[in-house]
């Protein structure tokens, strides 16, 4: 097995590519390691030691490390955790795993559903390149809350991603939007 890795925006964390399926559909967040009690996969890269979160996408694992831990000393591990993982034959998540979105009713309910189609679309696409993903979280008087994951969690440009570019593509297709702000998970 060839595992292949990339960079990200986010200096404090990798783009591992397993050449394989990770999820079937959807992502999954384990912003620590108590949060990967489900996901098998997960607990073996927190057990590597260093990591402080583990992003899955459909293709991909984003593994973000500790300040004070260096790649080269973490890399090999995380490697390692996941090729063993793999050939292990265990299920990347144990149980059910929680998709799609909940329906948008009420009098924004037609806003609410051109902003997630404009996110799933044209933004996780491209923000699940660099190893990441974004959720919406609610629309209120025209402000977009969106949720960032994996490699887009702290990254120094994430900031910069919300306000010049998904706030932009927003405000352009849906003059209802005014702003877009960040929420913690």
């Amino acid at each position: 097995m060839f595992i292949q890795t990339e960079s990200t925006p986010n200096p404090a964390t990798l783009k591992f590519l397993p050449g394989q399926a990770v999820l079937e559909m959807g992502t999954a967040d384990f912003p620590n390691a108590e949060a990967a009690a489900a996901s098998p996969l997960a607990r073996r890269i927190f057990a590597a030691g260093g990591v402080t979160g583990v992003f899955f996408g459909t293709d991909f694992v984003t593994v973000t490390k500790a300040d004070e831990v260096r790649w080269e000393h973490v890399k090999p591990a995380i490697l390692g955790a996941i090729m063993e993982h793999y050939q292990s034959g265990a299920p990347v998540m144990e149980g059910a795993q929680a998709g799609g979105h909940a329906a948008h009713e009420g009098p924004d309910g037609d806003i609410v559903r051109q902003i997630k189609e404009l996110l799933d679309t044209r933004v996780r696409p491209a923000v699940a390149q660099d190893g990441g993903d974004i959720t919406f979280h609610g629309f209120d008087r025209g402000v977009v809350y969106l949720h960032m994951q994996g490699a887009c969690a702290g990254c120094p440009s994430s900031t910069l991603t919300l306000k010049m570019g998904i706030e932009n593509l927003l405000r352009h297709y849906i003059p209802e939007v005014l702003e877009v702000r960040p929420v913690a998970a």
